[in-house]
């Protein structure tokens, strides 16, 4: 079972590792940079060595890491400015990644801004396409959205039609977030809902695609587009539907990584405890 969270980026690079470590993951997620800003100081690479060479010693598995874009970019505005520095940030992401040694960089798909699906995915995949050609040793996840206003992606058919015109192939995978399919109008409450929507899933973007799992219970009810997270377990989607989820996970040795609050309910520690509980 490889299981985590979204570690912060605070501290040293190499922290990151005694951050997983210290929460029992065998599985976890980073920003490597600012999320919130367009600018990213260069990379020390005696920093970025120290961390590989930290994660090389703990007993977490590279392939089960990876990070997530910076919130800023968006690869599917019509707005040539912010599309044309959406690109060189993500290309820029995808180099630190390659120096960290973090085999997957997970991405939204970005807002159309009005400009309808269509022009959006194609603007999207253009940007992917681009982007691909960077030579790095890095697979981008497209994250399944949570159907809000303007979004591409959260439908699976929509997806897999994003994935399709990603090339090339071998550069790009899925991450799987429950909350959002759940949001979007997938049920997962039920262990039948759950087999259900996932063979929906296999059938349309491919299991075999999917290499990160973001695991989260959900604020909003099933079809509501509310993208906000809850604690595992304590949410619409509860116990029993994500239990389902591990088992599935784990069968199929996707690496699985919480983005749940930190607040006086629970932090980071107690959710990795109940996710593992309910395997």
């Amino acid at each position: 079972m490889q299981i985590g969270a979204h570690i912060s980026k605070s501290g040293t690079m190499d922290s990151w590792v005694d951050n997983a470590v210290e929460r029992g993951c065998s599985a976890f997620q980073v920003f490597t940079r600012s999320p919130r800003s367009w600018f990213a100081k260069d990379l020390d690479l005696d920093e970025a060595n120290s961390y590989k060479e930290k994660l090389d010693a703990s007993d977490i598995d590279r392939m089960a890491t990876c990070a997530h874009m910076p919130y800023l970019p968006n690869l599917s505005t019509p707005e040539d400015e912010g599309y044309e520095k959406s690109i060189k940030s993500m290309i820029e992401e995808v180099k630190r990644c390659d120096k960290l040694g973090i085999p997957y960089l997970v991405t939204h798909l970005g807002s159309h801004k009005g400009s309808g699906e269509e022009n959006g995915i194609k603007r999207l995949t253009n940007a992917l396409n681009e982007v691909a050609k960077t030579k790095a040793d890095v697979m981008i996840l497209l994250e399944n959205t949570a159907g809000q206003k303007n979004s591409v992606g959260s439908d699976f058919k929509q997806l897999a039609e994003i994935f399709s015109k990603c090339k090339p192939a071998k550069k790009f995978g899925i991450c799987l977030d429950t909350c959002h399919a759940f949001v979007a109008g997938y049920d997962l409450r039920t262990k039948d809902a759950v087999k259900k929507t996932m063979k929906e899933f296999d059938d349309t973007v491919g299991l075999k695609n999917l290499k990160i799992l973001h695991l989260n219970d959900s604020k909003g009810e099933l079809n509501s587009n509310l993208d906000r997270h809850n604690h595992i377990g304590l949410g619409e989607i509860g116990n029993e539907g994500l239990s389902e989820v591990v088992k599935i996970m784990n069968k199929n040795n996707i690496p699985i990584v919480l983005e749940t609050p930190i607040d006086d309910t629970r932090d980071d520690f107690e959710n990795i405890r109940k996710a593992k509980s309910l395997a």
